[in-house]
């Protein structure tokens, strides 16, 4: 059977602060983020931005950063955020892909040995009420390697990137690498590119490339021109 098809619904930018992240936005982007909201699950608050395009529909940009007033979660952070090293500034460290069946979409992953994580509720308010969603997360918190968050929104019309201004920031590309094929597959990505290759030479004694060089990449049109964001 075919797996349900999935499309790009977010693209993650992890700060040790929000004010680092949103000035670090400005001048890498050259526009100002959005308002966002609160995570009572994860103790995460963002800022967001529209970067929909003719190739990307209903896409856009988070901002993410830990909470400094909301009690620590009983569990650990998504996106890796309990372990990152925010030193050197923000970065891009995944990006979230839409489904309209995400059971059938973590059996079809977990089939082919990936790592998706469990789907847990979460949900966050805002100015027209409260938004909810169903997310992929590994209990640890841990990504795995390039493959993307899966998400399910409780009513796809309240979607972030549906209401968010246009602010002069388009996606015009996204490339996933070190994304075994049959992982590929069963994820069925609308519009991304993806390769099995990670981009990094191997070292001469091993047999491929680790894991750990998988990475996701994004090119988007901004008032400051193209500008592309690698995890690596």
């Amino acid at each position: 059977m075919k797996p349900p098809q999935a499309h790009l619904d977010h693209v993650v930018v992890v700060a040790a602060s929000l004010a680092e992240g949103v000035d670090w936005c400005e001048r890498t982007l050259g526009v100002t983020p959005g308002p966002g909201g609160e995570h009572p699950l994860m103790g995460t608050h963002n800022r967001l931005l529209a970067i929909s395009s003719d190739a990307f529909a209903d896409v856009f940009f988070e901002i993410l950063a830990i909470n400094p007033d909301a009690p620590a979660p009983a569990r650990a952070r998504w996106f890796g955020l309990d372990a990152l090293d925010l030193r050197d500034g923000p970065r891009l460290v995944n990006l979230v892909a839409r489904s309209d069946d995400l059971d059938a979409h973590l059996a079809a992953l977990q089939a082919t040995g990936a790592r998706p994580g469990r789907a847990l509720a979460a949900s966050r308010d805002t100015a027209r009420g409260r938004l909810s969603w169903r997310i992929a997360v590994a209990d640890d918190g841990a990504l795995d390697g390039a493959l993307p968050t899966l998400i399910q929104w409780n009513d796809l019309a309240q979607q972030p990137a549906r209401h968010l201004p246009a602010c002069g920031v388009q996606l015009v590309g996204a490339t996933l690498r070190g994304l075994p094929d049959a992982t590929a597959q069963a994820l069925n990505l609308a519009g991304v590119a993806t390769s099995a290759e990670t981009g990094v030479e191997p070292h001469a004694t091993a047999a491929r490339a680790t894991h750990a060089h998988a990475s996701c990449h994004v090119e988007l049109d901004t008032p400051r021109g193209r500008v592309r964001l690698s995890s690596r």
